[in-house]
């Protein structure tokens, strides 16, 4: 064992040669230590590290996993997995997220850099141990040190550097659905947009926009003159969405596979042959990521399409998914065959199911192709959770070289520490279950910790049938994390927001409307966590230190002024919300109807109708809120409302930019400080304009202790 100083709160302790993952961008220097604070270490078949918890010990992260906020009482393996059906038994999901906070009378976090499988035994086995076993000796864990748990989530958010910022209009509502078969389909989408005048910045094509389910091809039947179509419907306020999967068909003459083949960008098998498995096209190839010539050569690929005028992408199947390998496909015919004759009991019948079932996503397949890191054969299975991170770095870095400057909007559904600096992540394919819902509330601030911002479920579910009562819980919900995206599988229910009865549409119309009104405050809050290296949804715990904030999980803190509790049960008409402190309530039907009430800290039964969105606004704190308009860049922002909640003294920082280019990075961007203090009689309003040229006008309704609202004005710019 090695140990390095990364800073004063911060030491990376290294077993074995580990595989450089690039999750960590800081390096340190050499210490001489010969143990591992906190943790007792075996090393036999596995590399084990166990550490004794108190009774009171809460566990935070492992980002995109089941489970609560609170990770106690699980086991979690890391192993980036294609696996639909989410249900709490299930140890895995698309992402490896490795880590933990304990926050207790030790308090420290534990990042276990390993591209292969490790396994996060939380109090499962033996309820007041941690135990945590890597199958690789050749590993690095980093030890994080801090007074609460939410500095050790910024120092670690510090050593793995700053998080992907998509382009303004990504803030926007986003439609998908897998079966919008035709360019007619995406027009009528469109078209029904604009007719119920529900705002929307981008429609999603899935996988029926390719030729024959080939990366980088437009089926020329479904989508003729595609350019003159990307651009037809841009005109009408939308952009187009692609899906790019992992595996590259094989087939004569097309390039991607041609190209692949002839320049040896493909994994391979011991043999050095091809790798083959099945995905969507059937028979594939897939690119060696891990090589750093082939992820170029892919990433440079998206040019295919962004001469179309594409300027979003996600990533998808890239785990990678594998439906069936020739050796799985032979092994369950064979069976099938040998069984054919026979009376089979219940062992052998499940037996044979499970020959079937198990050809996806199979272990055996995993282990039997090979990457080329830096001309080394490296068995994939070793560095799986690499995979999707580094098509994903493929597409950022191809993206960049395309068009510099350009902030283009993307995300991925496998991922691994490290992927938050080039990408987001949607949580996968959930389904139209309620505890879905609550499942996503949870995933939030765990994804935040491992420094992911831009993310957000399919709203509504993917799988099964979605009623318009989840679905309006579910959006209301939605509307406040970054990305907003409504997405079905072929074959479901329709849940566009036109798609039910006059009621929930009008409903649906009103929340999306609200969000665009919040834009403001939600990209604000978002860009100032990505400049500060900050979360932008957190626990109740990570602001509150008493006792009760750190058992509740199903409300949220967004950003420096809001609290959510959001409905996620069916038929519920209301809620019971726990208040760290008093606190101004704001259910909204429409945004532009503002009503408030004062809630009492304490426990307390809230109701709350189908059509309204609870929001709680922190005392002392300010929400920043425009106007809705048809999509993002129609919005006009001239003139915003400040809502403050102020018993004496609350300051806000509003932050904006261009939205579109990375200067951003090098300081180009506007401020405006608002301080509100009462005095005896009335409020001073303090307003300091750092480069904002766009705001006119400051509309302050300002509440006080005791409900009483005081409207004033400020001017800007002349």
């Amino acid at each position: 064992m090695k140990a390095y100083k990364l800073n004063d709160n911060v030491v990376k302790y290294t077993f074995g040669n580990p595989i450089n993952t690039d999750a960590v961008v800081l390096s340190g220097e050499e210490l001489y230590k010969d143990n591992i604070d906190f943790f007792n270490i075996k090393a036999e078949e596995d590399l084990s590290f166990s550490y004794i918890m108190n009774k009171t010990d809460i566990v935070y992260g492992l980002g995109e996993s089941q489970r609560g906020m609170n990770k106690r009482g699980g086991i979690y393996e890391a192993f980036c997995s294609d696996d639909p059906m989410h249900t709490p038994d299930k140890k895995s999901l698309y992402g490896a997220h490795n880590f933990i906070v304990i926050d207790g009378k030790d308090k420290f976090g534990v990042f276990v850099d390993c591209p292969g499988k490790a396994v996060f035994d939380i109090g499962f086995s033996h309820k007041d141990e941690l135990k945590i076993k890597v199958e690789e000796k050749d590993v690095n864990i980093y030890i994080i040190n801090g007074k609460s748990a939410k500095q050790i989530v910024k120092e670690f958010l510090n050593i793995i550097g700053e998080t992907y910022a998509p382009p303004k209009w990504a803030f926007g509502y986003q439609q998908s659905r897998w079966s919008y078969e035709d360019a007619n389909a995406i027009n009528k989408i469109a078209d029904k947009f604009i007719e119920n005048k529900i705002p929307c910045d981008a429609i999603y094509l899935d996988i029926d926009y390719m030729e024959s389910f080939k990366d980088f091809t437009i089926d020329e039947k479904a989508f003729p003159n595609f350019k003159d179509f990307v651009q037809d419907i841009k005109n009408k306020g939308f952009r187009l969405i692609p899906i790019i999967d992992a595996g590259v068909k094989i087939e004569k003459n097309y390039d991607i596979y041609e190209e692949g083949v002839q320049k040896g960008y493909f994994c391979t098998d011991e043999n050095g042959n091809n790798f083959i498995a099945a995905v969507w096209p059937g028979r594939c190839h897939f690119p060696d990521f891990l090589n750093s010539e082939a992820r170029r050569w892919f990433g440079l690929k998206y040019k295919n399409l962004t001469e179309l005028g594409i300027e979003g992408f996600w990533n998808d199947m890239n785990e990678p998914a594998l439906f069936y390998t020739n050796r799985g496909l032979k092994e369950a015919i064979e069976t099938a065959k040998a069984s054919e004759k026979e009376n089979l009991d219940i062992y052998s019948c499940f037996a044979l199911k499970d020959k079937f079932i198990n050809m996806s996503n199979n272990i055996e397949d995993y282990k039997s192709f090979y990457h080329n890191i830096n001309g080394k054969l490296i068995n994939h299975y070793k560095v799986h959770n690499l995979y999707g991170y580094n098509m994903t770095r493929s597409a950022a870095e191809g993206l960049e070289e395309i068009e510099n400057n350009k902030r283009f909007l993307l995300f991925s559904r496998a991922s691994y520490i490290g992927m938050h600096r080039y990408s987001g992540i949607w949580t996968g394919d959930n389904s139209s279950w309620w505890e879905h819902i609550l499942l996503n509330i949870k995933m939030m601030p765990s994804l935040n910790m491992c420094g992911f911002l831009y993310i957000g479920a399919d709203t509504g579910g993917f799988s099964s049938n979605a009623n318009s009562q989840l679905v309006t819980r579910w959006t209301q919900f939605s509307l406040f994390t970054p990305l907003f995206r409504n997405h079905s599988a072929m074959g479901t229910r329709f849940q566009e927001p036109f798609s039910f009865d006059e009621d929930t549409n009008g409903i649906l119309k009103k929340a999306i409307e609200l969000r665009y009104a919040l834009i403001p405050y939600i990209y604000s809050e978002y860009m100032k966590a990505v400049k500060n290296r900050d979360m932008y949804f957190l626990p109740l715990s990570f602001v509150y230190e008493d006792e009760m904030s750190k058992r509740i999980e199903n409300q949220l803190l967004l950003g420096d002024s809001l609290m959510l509790t959001p409905i996620y049960e069916e038929n519920a008409i209301g809620r019971y919300a726990y208040l760290p402190e008093d606190m101004l309530l704001w259910k909204v039907k429409e945004y532009e109807k503002r009503k408030y009430s004062i809630v009492k800290q304490g426990h307390h039964y809230i109701d709350i109708g189908l059509d309204e969105v609870p929001i709680f606004i922190r005392k002392n704190k300010m929400l920043v809120l425009g106007k809705h308009a048809q999509n993002v860049e129609k919005l006009d922002n001239k003139e915003l409302n400040i809502i403050a909640f102020v018993e004496d003294k609350a300051e806000y920082i509003y932050y904006d930019d261009d939205g579109k280019t990375c200067d951003y990075k090098n300081n180009r961007y506007t401020e405006i400080f608002i301080q509100i203090e009462k005095t005896e009689k009335d409020y001073v309003m303090t307003v300091e304009n750092r480069g904002n040229e766009l705001v006119k006008e400051l509309n302050f309704e300002i509440v006080d202790i005791d409900g009483n609202i005081h409207r004033k004005k400020t001017y800007l710019n002349g």
